[in-house]
Order: C-alpha cells, then sequence, then structure tokens
C-alpha cells in the first residue's frame, strides 16, 4: 500500500497545469481555410470522411483568422501573396502554429528557378512549425504532419525560461 493511497477523495484528479493546457491545445486545433494552389485540393481530401480530420479535433476549418490558431499554407507563394499572408498570420491568436504543405510552398518548387516572382519558402514570410513535403503531398503525410505539430505542442510548457538578465 502506497502513502498516497486513500489519501485524496474519490473523482479528483490531480495532474500538472502544463498537461491540462496541452492536451487541450492539440486536441481542438482550427485550422484556417488558407488554399493558394493544387496542395489546396489535398488539403480538402484531408478534410473529408476518408481521412476524416475530425478525429484529431481539427475537423472545424475557420474562415477568419480570429478563430483560427493553425495555419497550413497549401500552395505556391508569390512576392504579391506573401504580405496577405502575413496579414493573416498577425491577426491569429497565440498560440499559433504553422505547417508549411508542398514543394513549392516549402522551397518554391520548380517555379522558384525559373520565375522572378515566386517567394523561395514561406518560411522567410512566417514563422514554420512543420514542412510537409511533396508535390502535392498526399493527405497521409498532411495527417503526418499534423501528428508532428501535436508532439510539438505535447512538449510546450508555460514555465517562464531564463534569460541572459536572469542568470546574473
Amino acid at each position: 500500500m502506497s502513502w498516497i493511497e486513500n489519501r485524496f477523495e474519490e473523482g479528483l484528479v490531480v495532474t500538472s497545469l502544463d498537461w491540462v493546457l496541452n492536451w487541450s491545445r492539440l486536441n481542438s486545433l482550427w485550422p484556417l481555410t488558407f488554399g493558394l494552389a493544387c496542395c489546396a485540393i489535398e488539403m480538402m481530401a484531408t478534410g473529408m470522411s476518408r481521412f476524416d480530420l475530425d478525429r484529431f479535433g481539427m475537423g472545424a476549418f475557420r474562415p477568419t483568422p480570429r478563430q483560427a490558431d493553425l495555419m497550413i499554407v497549401a500552395g505556391t507563394v508569390t512576392y504579391k501573396m506573401a504580405s496577405r499572408v502575413r496579414r493573416l498570420y498577425n491577426q491569429m491568436a497565440d498560440p499559433k502554429y504553422v505547417i508549411a504543405m508542398g514543394a513549392c510552398t516549402v522551397g518554391g518548387g520548380p517555379y522558384f528557378k525559373h520565375g522572378y516572382h515566386v517567394v523561395k519558402g514561406i518560411d522567410l514570410v512566417v514563422p514554420v512549425d512543420v514542412y510537409v513535403p511533396g508535390c502535392p503531398p498526399r493527405p497521409e503525410s498532411l495527417l503526418e504532419g499534423l501528428m508532428r505539430l501535436q508532439d510539438k505542442i505535447r512538449g510546450r510548457t508555460i514555465a517562464r525560461r531564463p534569460g541572459p538578465a536572469d542568470i546574473a
């Protein structure tokens, strides 16, 4: 018999605040409806019944950045569109996450070599949490990227990390 047994009333759950916050965040991600090119078709297919994003708590694609906390950038980003992507990112509430989906989003794709108008990677515009490669990536790849994002969220903490001013 351990020392903690019978010390709490039945039904009482003891856990850390980090675990509760991370669990609620990773099981209720709301992606922004934002597709730029052919990768957006695969993103839409991921939301359909065959692949079922609802089982991860991410099925509610939001039409406005104020309601979303996950931006899936899917497709070719041009310099003209980059300012709009940045504006949408800035309008999202914290904590916010970004997934770069597709070869064009990750590194400019085949258009970067011959086109002056394509951004070499979305990470030059917004900070990216997870990269999903492919041209276009299959829905299974996007699901894998979403699971990697959940792993990243699971490891977050709300504790303040000591900075250079705190060491002295």
